[in-house]
């Protein structure tokens, strides 16, 4: 559990660290050219939609982050929510200013979540297994409904914790998706690798918090 627990540790750190470089060689046009498209990503082009619709995900995971710090004295779980909660605050910042830097809106009225998933070839695939995976209720793949929430913000002691590892399980499962689907779709460099990132830390966590479960004598949800 421990080694586990400092193995997702480190993976957040380093996506952190490079989403941070990221940003900076896209604001500076990257060395030689390298980390930045040849030309702005379009409104509806993959890069655009991941950045909008991955900022919307990540902040859910900072709200139920949020919300069981308060309902449990639990330091392994706390530390995570707070690792969670930073991590993708500070990716969720990036995306955002991604989309200023392109000159493009943070909100598209007209674009239906996870729609940039089938803009190009390959994303026919990708797209199919987001629907399949978008419950009732919940906006994209993961995440989750407003009952789900309020029943997290009234739970306490573990089973806010057990709840929480589920709802952040799930979270993380249409995370890794959307992510592999801008890693095969993106054109912008530091996006793509920004993606990659997230799918290896976010799938470390995974590992966590099966592991945690399973302490607590629970298991993943599905």
């Amino acid at each position: 559990m421990t080694r586990t627990y400092w193995a997702a540790g480190a993976a957040v750190v380093l996506a952190v660290l490079f989403a941070v470089g990221a940003t900076v060689a896209t604001a500076n046009g990257g060395s030689g050219g390298s980390s930045a498209p040849s030309s702005t990503p379009a409104l509806y082009s993959p890069d655009a939609g991941f950045a909008r619709d991955m900022a919307v995900h990540h902040q859910q995971a900072v709200e139920m982050s949020f919300i069981v710090r308060d309902r449990t004295q639990d330091e392994p779980v706390r530390g995570l929510a707070y690792d969670i909660a930073n991590t993708q605050a500070n990716q969720r910042g990036m995306l955002l200013g991604w989309l200023d830097l392109w000159g493009l809106p943070k909100v598209l009225a007209d674009e239906p979540p996870m729609s940039w998933m089938s803009a190009s070839e390959g994303g026919g695939e990708h797209a199919g297994h987001m629907e399949h995976a978008t419950k009732p209720g919940a906006l994209m793949p993961g995440m989750a409904t407003k009952e789900e929430l309020d029943r997290l913000g009234a739970a306490n002691g573990r089973d806010a914790e057990v709840l929480y590892l589920q709802l952040m399980t799930d979270h993380h499962k249409g995370g890794v998706a959307m992510a592999q689907g801008c890693a095969a779709q993106c054109r912008t460099p530091a996006e793509r690798a920004l993606a990659q990132g997230m799918v290896a830390a976010q799938q470390s966590e995974l590992t966590l918090m099966a592991d945690m479960l399973k302490q607590r004598g629970a298991a993943p949800r599905g």
